[in-house]
């Protein structure tokens, strides 16, 4: 019972912890509409693996939080960064997005490779799953035997697989709700990596 109760928990957390629009999810929806199902597919694979050493890393640093508790506070540094390039890379993407939609037509990516490098580049991921052991553990909910953790990080990976092809299959319902916003997703995408950052600022400086 306890190992399909970590499966649960893995899957609930990573599912609503990616339900709200955010780089990984809008990216599936950039590329559904852009490529197709089968390279979001690919996109979503390579963002679920990714999950995997994550999820990890995060039990391991909530079981020795209240040894070393400046590894979060080092990790949330390293975010600002990294969500600061993002804000300006896909900025920068969305003014040449408007030349190339009117004259050609968009080139596919390496939708595996693109998932894995954006999920690498979710540092915030870490410390997302970091607060939701902690939370598990508080209410005595959570077990780090390595039998546990494995049905965790397995729940993990499906729950985040399920809401980026969720985000795939309804790209066009998505798109007509949202009207003109989603023509230029990059630009949605800059906003977004751009508020974790002043939202990661602002919770290093409280």
């Amino acid at each position: 019972m306890i190992l399909v109760s970590h499966f649960f928990f893995g899957f609930i957390f990573s599912f609503l912890g990616s339900i709200t629009p955010s780089m990984l999810n809008m990216t599936a929806l950039k590329i559904s509409l852009e490529n197709g199902k089968e390279q979001l597919n690919k996109y979503a694979i390579g963002v679920s693996l990714v999950v995997i050493p994550q999820v990890y890393i995060a039990v391991f640093l909530t079981k020795h939080i209240v040894e070393n508790p400046s590894i979060l506070e080092i990790l949330e540094k390293i975010g600002i960064v990294i969500f600061i390039f993002l804000s300006y890379y896909f900025y920068r993407e969305s003014k040449k997005s408007k030349i190339k939609i009117e004259t050609t037509a968009v080139k596919k990516e390496n939708a595996f490779l693109a998932g894995i490098t954006l999920s690498v580049l979710n540092m915030f991921s870490i410390p997302f799953f970091c607060g939701s052991v902690a939370t598990l553990d508080a209410f005595k909910l959570f077990s780090f035997n390595s039998s546990a953790v494995l049905f965790f990080v397995v729940g993990s990976l499906i729950g985040t697989f399920y809401i980026l092809y969720l985000y795939g299959k309804f790209a066009k319902i998505i798109q007509k709700k949202t009207g003109e916003l989603t023509k230029d997703i990059n630009l949605i995408l800059s906003i977004l990596t751009g508020l974790v950052a002043v939202f990661t600022i602002i919770k290093s400086l409280i």
